[in-house]
């Protein structure tokens, strides 16, 4: 996705890759910023990890389509990197820590497996105010239907929002120089169709909740969701802001 590609580029220029580096892609999905960290790398290389195969196969596909060789793709869970202490220059992980089940054990594996002196950066989204991308249609789902509400502190898109959440467990996982700083991105969808489309067709935790909605409540959200965009840009061009944290870390 485009409007990701902010939070990535900080990502990098954080880590300022050099050219012979071996790092690390956590949570990386179809492959970024691994694959572009990869291009970056002359005689070094980017493992690409993720807890969903299928997901790695398509980075595959995506670095095969843009002639990368220079990466390899591991399944595995963060909470259990299958690599030797002190392997890796630097590692990188965007939009992955929301989700671990234990975000202190993974910042603990990530530091195990991280060369002294080496470097982590990760980005988490910031507050749902700074967010309407996600909050447009989940508060018009959170207002039509009763989902029950998640243990507090569990998995989720804004689990990490907090100001200092990440830079607290990376500090509890024995790294310094600890830095945070909000990147903006935009979500350019110029149209409520599309808008309305991408959601519900990738964002995991719209596709459930919709899931479990009847046909008529569906269209409901729909029209309600339509409604709210239209109000807030009534021109018709949808170009929403959203906004991360980046967090870096050494070890």
């Amino acid at each position: 996705m485009d409007f990701l590609k902010p939070m990535g580029d900080e990502i990098i220029r954080l880590l300022n890759p050099q050219k012979t580096d071996v790092i690390l892609d956590v949570a990386s999905g179809t492959g970024e910023p691994g694959l572009t960290i990869a291009t970056k790398l002359s005689g070094g290389k980017v493992i690409i990890t993720d807890l969903a195969d299928h997901m790695l196969e398509i980075a595959r596909e995506n670095a095969t389509s843009r002639g990368i060789e220079n990466i390899e793709t591991v399944t595995c869970d963060v909470c259990d990197l299958p690599f030797p202490d002190n392997t890796f220059d630097a590692i990188s992980c965007r939009f992955g820590f929301m989700f671990f089940p234990d975000m202190l054990l993974a910042a603990n594996e990530m530091v195990r497996v991280l060369k002294p002196g080496g470097k982590i950066a990760t980005s988490v989204w910031n507050v749902p105010e700074k967010n309407f991308w996600v909050t447009a249609i989940m508060g018009t789902i959170n207002k039509n239907m009763e989902l029950p509400k998640p243990p507090l502190g569990s998995p989720g898109m804004f689990r990490c929002a907090k100001d200092g959440f990440i830079s607290d467990i990376f500090s509890q996982a024995g790294l310094k120089n600890i830095s945070q700083k909000e990147i903006f991105g935009k979500l350019n969808c110029k149209t409520i169709d599309a808008y309305w489309g991408m959601q519900t067709e990738v964002g995991a935790p719209i596709v459930a909740a919709l899931n479990k909605a009847s046909d008529d409540m569906k269209e409901k959200i729909k029209i309600e969701t339509y409604a709210v965009l239209s109000q807030k840009y009534p021109d018709g061009n949808i170009i929403i802001d959203s906004s991360a944290l980046v967090i870096y870390g050494e070890k």
